[in-house]
């Protein structure tokens, strides 16, 4: 019964994508972005009737799906050799901008100390799904979480349009634009858009960077749970939120990048696990479409918006100019 619930969203999301595919080939635009405005459009100027949405609201598993197979495309001697400087760059970064959001939020705009972690933790880390997590941890109020969420999602929509731009007007290389989508956007969704829509490249560095810096998201919880529950007398926190919070599919991400850099997986079949992840992205990209809601984003306050806003433009500038210093 579940699975027949799913069934009229699963086929909307399958006829989307080819949809998306055939004029995104025909008008030669990218399908990945174009998947995206196909969603906004359908969500927007029709909307999603309310035997689709179950199916529809899948789109983060084949997100997730697509995600673990792009492991078999993933070159772990290249990854090594330069990780250890994007490492610190995205800790950096993490921490320059969880750090730059509070204090703008608490000391500079005088937003409600919850709202400010729940609009750091988004920024820093990724997007809504940060922002759920964290809000759990902390019992941050429904209209908090609607706050910060469609700030998150505002940027998410902005960055979207904005980062391919940049990408061509400054001539940035993949390696460059992959690890700087993916250290400075915020949720998992547009930073693997953008990237493929720049180069395969490009999509791969986005999309190992963005999921470093997703496996922060339990550290993060912790502690912020730490320290409200401090703040109020409570007990400390299991250290099973660790776990809790992990994306479970960046494991599957290094198993499978794992076993295609030990040899094991022919050229054809590497060749058809692509064809599988970008065809599970154009699924994806067709539901998280759907989730770009125009009038909630002009619901969003403007002074979290402005917060956010600052913090990212500070810390795409400043990681970009040490990305081009490197590469």
């Amino acid at each position: 019964m579940a699975v027949r619930r799913l069934l009229p969203g699963l086929f909307a999301l399958c006829l989307g994508a080819l949809v998306a595919r055939t004029l995104a080939t025909a008008l030669g635009v990218n399908h990945l972005l174009f998947a995206i405005a196909l969603g906004v459009l359908a969500a927007n100027a029709v909307g999603i009737p309310a035997r689709l949405e179950a199916g529809i609201a899948t789109h983060n598993l084949w997100l997730g799906a697509g995600i673990v197979l792009m492991g078999a495309s993933i070159s772990v001697e290249t990854v090594l050799e330069v990780g250890a400087p994007v490492l610190v760059l995205l800790l950096a970064a993490v921490g320059g901008s969880l750090v730059a959001v509070e204090l703008l939020a608490r000391n500079v705009f005088g937003l409600p100390d919850r709202l400010g972690s729940l609009l750091a933790a988004g920024a820093s880390i990724c997007g809504v799904s940060a922002v759920v997590g964290v809000a759990g941890a902390i019992r941050a109020r429904e209209e908090q979480i609607a706050y910060a969420a469609g700030t998150v999602l505002l940027f998410d929509a902005i960055t979207i349009v904005v980062y391919p731009f940049l990408g061509d007007l400054l001539g940035l290389s993949g390696t460059v634009f992959g690890i700087w989508a993916g250290i400075s956007m915020f949720s998992t969704g547009p930073v693997v858009a953008v990237g493929f829509a720049h180069s395969d490249l490009a999509g791969q560095w986005a999309t190992v960077t963005k999921l470093s810096r997703n496996a922060l998201i339990g550290v993060v919880v912790l502690v912020y749970a730490s320290y409200y529950a401090r703040s109020q007398g409570s007990g400390r926190p299991s250290a099973r939120t660790l776990w809790d919070e992990f994306p479970k599919f960046v494991l599957g991400f290094l198993a499978l990048a794992f076993v295609a850099s030990v040899g094991v997986l022919s050229s054809a079949q590497q060749a058809s696990i692509e064809n599988a992840y970008h065809w599970l992205f154009m699924l994806a990209f067709v539901g998280l479409g759907t989730e770009i809601r125009l009038a909630d984003l002009r619901n969003t306050g403007m002074t979290p918006a402005l917060v956010v806003l600052l913090a990212l433009i500070a810390t795409s500038s400043l990681s970009l100019a040490v990305l081009l210093v490197l590469f």
